[in-house]
């Protein structure tokens, strides 16, 4: 007998997690019995002294898990009375000791813990650090606190090594944030947003597809969206994210062949692309209706942003037509949209993102303004597009000095956006505040991601793992079942590494100088 046959199952699991480090305490006595305690369940301490953590009155602690992860935490406690304790997460130390925003997710509660024995278990975020303060006047005494991460339990079946230690965790680091980010569906952050957006989506999906077999999340998440927006609407508000739509759907389709999912919205993707090619004027200039978002660093720049939603809206004509073509639908009008979109080419004003797009989409050679100062005008979510769009050698100079500046300050997963600028005089996020110091999670920041407000963990910052799936192991699907080989080492002396696919992993093992290694599945043809 199943009692919960006809429930809606969690497709996640729970892991518990020990306290890896004490970063601060005061007015705590034993504080490092938690540190590597899996205690889980209270007991009646009998004859064996079991030591406890003691916590006074306005005495405060704050626990290091030692790497992101998405949950919450269990305390373990007894007492006579029932205490009061103010639980505050943080994506940094800073954001563990200060007032957070509570958006999306909540950081921080006072909440009363039970008389007796008991466990409690509170939060819903992403984290790595959390403050507990004693804010009531009785004494807490805690048998443990240990982290209880809910995730996907979902195998890297995907991989990626090299000659640079480097980029192998630059690689494995994206992947984790992405695996963050995997939840009930694909959010773009675990702690904010913790929504599906269609446009943030589309390197979260290429993150996937390089390092998961099961991909599954995917498909939900488009689900997600098609069955509740109109095709003629905007997704998520934003015009243009319908543009992300189609050429995620795309290049989704190419790795996991799920026709199934095209058929099911056919209709669908027929009224959304016929829609997006009625945003084309006369002279070939894209016209796509408010709200027009590029990216957030562009968000005031219409110049730029016209650029750049230019070369979107003609690359969600190319995916469209493709897609068509599997549905066997007519794309004349599809077609006759992109042949005018190539016939205006917008100046992008010197900035990063724009260039970037009109490179990939063959609208214009963009290279010049992206070699330009190469380290400034970089976002962790347009980065993934200016590595595509880069040669290979200054492409991973690009990864080791800006997604890698992230790992020298103590993160653990890539962020919603960087600046290396903000590293000049700064103290680590894994590090009390320093101060004279900068504070790298509370001082920067701007638009919608200031301060505090600003996620750590944030999926559209892998794309340096699909990149060097793609690039330096030279592993492309360009249609359905096909498959692209061309390993581009640039500095390395080696690489090797496996990429999943339906039919399972692609194998490659490439060295300077010597022809590169290939194992393909059946089911795949190579061209």
């Amino acid at each position: 007998m199943n009692f919960h046959a006809s429930d809606l199952k969690d497709l996640r699991r729970r892991f518990y997690l020990p306290v890896t480090r004490i970063v601060h305490s005061a007015d705590v006595i034993e504080p490092d019995v938690l540190i590597g305690n899996l205690e889980i369940q209270p007991f009646m301490f009998g004859s064996r002294q079991y030591p406890k953590c003691l916590i006074a009155p306005g005495g405060t602690l704050i626990l290091d898990f030692g790497r992101a992860l998405h949950g919450g935490i269990r305390i373990v406690s007894s007492g006579t009375e029932s205490p009061l304790i103010r639980i505050r997460f943080g994506e940094s130390v800073s954001e563990a000791m200060q007032t957070s925003d509570q958006d999306h997710s909540r950081k921080e509660d006072t909440i009363r813990l039970p008389n007796g024995y008991g466990m409690t278990e509170y939060g819903n975020t992403v984290f790595r650090f959390v403050q507990l303060f004693n804010a009531g006047e009785s004494e807490i005494r805690l048998t443990n606190v240990t982290a209880v991460a809910l995730e996907l339990d979902l195998e890297v079946t995907g991989s990626f090594e090299s000659s640079d230690p480097r980029l192998d965790q630059i690689w494995k680091t994206a992947v984790r944030t992405v695996h963050l980010c995997m939840q009930d569906y694909l959010y773009d952050g675990g702690k904010r947003d913790r929504i599906v957006w269609a446009g943030d989506m589309h390197p979260e999906i290429h993150g996937i597809l390089c390092a998961f077999s099961d991909t599954s999340i995917i498909r939900r998440s488009f689900e997600f969206l098609m069955q509740r927006y109109q095709p003629d609407q905007p997704i998520n508000n934003i015009f243009s994210y319908n543009c992300w739509v189609l050429i995620g759907l795309w290049d989704y389709y190419c790795v996991s062949m799920d026709k199934s999912l095209l058929e099911q919205f056919r209709t669908f993707i027929l009224t959304m692309a016929e829609n997006l090619a009625g945003f084309v004027g006369p002279d070939g200039s894209e016209q796509i209706p408010e709200r027009r978002f590029l990216d957030w660093p562009n968000d005031n720049d219409p110049a730029a942003k016209h650029a750049g939603l230019q070369a979107l809206l003609l690359w969600a004509m190319k995916s469209a037509v493709r897609l068509f073509g599997e549905l066997d639908l007519p794309a004349d009008r599809l077609t006759q949209a992109a042949d005018l979109l190539r016939r205006h080419i917008p100046d992008p004003v010197g900035k990063k993102a724009p260039a970037a797009l009109q490179t990939l989409t063959g609208l214009a050679d963009r290279t010049d303004i992206l070699e330009h100062e190469p380290f400034k005008d970089v976002s962790t979510f347009y980065g993934y597009y200016i590595l595509q769009a880069k040669k290979t050698l200054p492409a991973l100079e690009l990864i080791r000095k800006y997604w890698g500046a992230m790992l020298d300050f103590g993160a653990t997963s890539f962020w919603e956006d960087f600046d290396l600028d903000w590293t000049k005089n700064a103290s680590r996020i894994d590090e009390l505040p320093v101060p004279g110091k900068a504070d790298l999670h509370a001082d920067f920041g701007a638009y919608c991601y200031r301060g505090l407000r600003h996620s750590l963990s944030h999926g559209w910052s892998c794309g340096p793992a699909p990149f060097l799936s793609g690039r330096v192991l030279g592993i492309t699907f360009p249609a359905p079942g096909k498959v692209h080989f061309a390993p581009d080492l640039g500095d390395l002396k080696f690489a090797s590494g496996a990429v999943p696919t339906p039919f399972g992993l692609i194998r490659v093992e490439a060295e300077k100088g010597k022809k590169a290694k290939l194992e393909l599945p059946q089911g795949l043809q190579l061209i």
